[in-house]
């Protein structure tokens, strides 16, 4: 690797970069699922690769190969070199990056056991245990498994002399049942909706997660869900169980918080923001509750966006974004902290692999729990009349990340402190600041997940990256219900 990374940097150095950085990637990944008793896929893959990222006369260029000889490895560094040249011929401003220490360090996901170290028929017999539960519930027409694991192995090497070595372990596994009945579809998932819960972990989450313990239960929702009365359309108070609030954070303040949107330089997939930059310590974000942190490092948890260094070799940090209701950070790289005026980056910018560009994306992204002691019974008690939401099943919001509608797949109207009776396709809109400055109960730590969004997707060509989104079950009042049915 070092060897490699000499001829990439020396080439790039001779044809007049002024910075440059390579990536090495190694990357394997595990993916399984069932569908009604059968295998639905079963794959093992792998990839090892590189790319080379150049400034040159105030530009970027980027170039990637899969060959890793001394020839492939200087052409690429000399290609990379090459597009930053072009560019800079129709740049509007000079790239410029805030200064970072160059660190040499080498990191490992915390983790018990390694998922590849567990075979495909350990794996397939566990998920076909859990289809078998699911569809021993009358009712149930279609039953769907899988797990999902990757090893990503990086190196990481700078002109300015950073040498870094990470490996990521992520374990993902989750399920879901579906009731055919007349023209309606209902589904019940667990833990969570598409794909189930991930973090990065061993195999020991599985074990965490109680797959089979809970199947007979979930499939019993999903039937019983034909039954339940439609949710009502009108204002009510609402309570969001914590990994419904984990992509109410997503959508409307990990998206709109990416400074690469807000400054114009990334618009695919509803991309820009509302929050331009006067509104930076000044917009009333949410209650004095709400408080929110941008948080990539270990301590916060093994989240999907926990990592020790980004891609262009910034330590992992936290960020405070909303403080007490006050919107107080972006997320940043070293460019775009450079525009605005930032001293650093904010250690945000990630690739999907080794032949895409670094992009800001998420890290962890969690609003952190309520100081006083509150479970969600405690706060369905204190509750006189509202709807639960939980687990979700649709999303939409508007490019701006202010104008939104969710949906999810069970809901529970609450009456007088109890869960009254059980509702079907619940839903509920609103505005982002209107929303989170409607918050005015959040639960204490016991109930705070930290939640594990795999399917990202950003940029052109797509990345699909997973985030992190830590939350506890909150209570909104006054939120605008059952919009999507009404």
């Amino acid at each position: 690797m070092n060897d490699l990374s000499s001829w990439a940097l020396n080439t790039a150095s001779v044809r007049g970069a002024t910075y440059a950085d390579v990536r090495v990637v190694h990357d394997r990944s595990r993916g399984l699922a069932t569908k009604n008793g059968k295998i639905g896929n079963a794959s093992d893959a792998q990839s090892l690769g590189m790319s080379v990222r150049v400034l040159v006369n105030g530009a970027w260029g980027f170039a990637s190969s899969a060959d890793m000889g001394r020839d492939a490895v200087e052409n690429t560094a000399a290609r990379a070199v090459d597009i930053a040249k072009a560019s800079a011929q129709v740049k509007q401003s000079d790239v410029k990056l805030v200064p970072e220490q160059a660190v040499k360090a080498d990191w490992t996901t915390p983790h018990k056991i390694d998922p590849f170290s567990t075979s495909i028929e350990q794996n397939l017999a566990l998920l076909e245990k859990v289809d078998a539960e699911l569809r021993a519930v009358k009712g149930v027409t279609l039953a769907e498994t899988n797990m999902n694991f990757r090893r990503e192995e990086q190196w990481f090497f700078s002109s300015e002399g950073a040498e870094i070595h990470q490996t990521k372990y992520t374990t993902g596994a989750g399920y879901v049942a579906y009731a055919f009945a007349g023209n309606e579809i209902q589904k019940r998932s667990y833990p969570n909706s598409f794909g189930g819960q991930w973090q990065n972990k061993g195999y020991e989450l599985i074990d965490e997660l109680k797959l089979v313990e809970n199947a007979r239960r979930i499939g019993e929702e999903a039937v019983a869900l034909h039954s339940a009365d439609q949710c009502p359309a009108g204002v009510f108070d609402i309570i969001l169980e914590s990994s419904q609030l984990g992509l109410q954070i997503h959508e409307s303040v990990g998206h709109p918080i990416e400074l690469d949107r807000v400054l114009g330089m990334e618009a695919n997939f509803a991309g820009t923001s509302f929050l331009t930059l006067e509104k930076l310590r000044t917009l009333k974000y949410g209650s004095e509750l709400v408080n929110v942190v941008a948080d990539a490092r270990q301590e916060h948890g093994p989240g999907l966006g926990t990592f020790a260094f980004d891609d262009e070799g910034v330590p992992a940090q936290c960020t405070p974004i909303i403080t007490n209701g006050l919107f107080t950070g972006y997320l940043s790289s070293r460019e775009t902290a450079s525009v605005v005026g930032l001293q650093r980056s904010g250690g945000t910018l990630r690739a999907e692999g080794w032949n895409r560009l670094p992009m800001i994306r998420m890290t962890n992204i969690s609003i952190l729990p309520g100081q006083k002691p509150l479970t969600l019974e405690q706060l369905i008690s204190s509750t006189d009349h509202a709807i639960l939401f939980q687990t979700n099943r649709s999303w939409s919001i508007d490019d701006k990340r202010y104008n939104f509608q969710f949906g999810t797949e069970i809901g529970w109207e609450i009456k007088n402190g109890k869960r009254a009776r059980m509702l079907k396709n619940p839903s509920y809109s609103g505005f982002t600041t209107g929303f989170w400055n409607s918050m005015d109960a959040i639960c204490s730590r016991d109930e705070w997940t930290l939640w594990g969004t795999p399917n990202c997707g950003k940029g052109q060509p797509q990345q699909v990256m997973g985030t992190g989104h830590g939350a506890s079950p909150a209570r909104f009042r006054k939120v605008k219900v059952g919009s999507a049915y009404s």
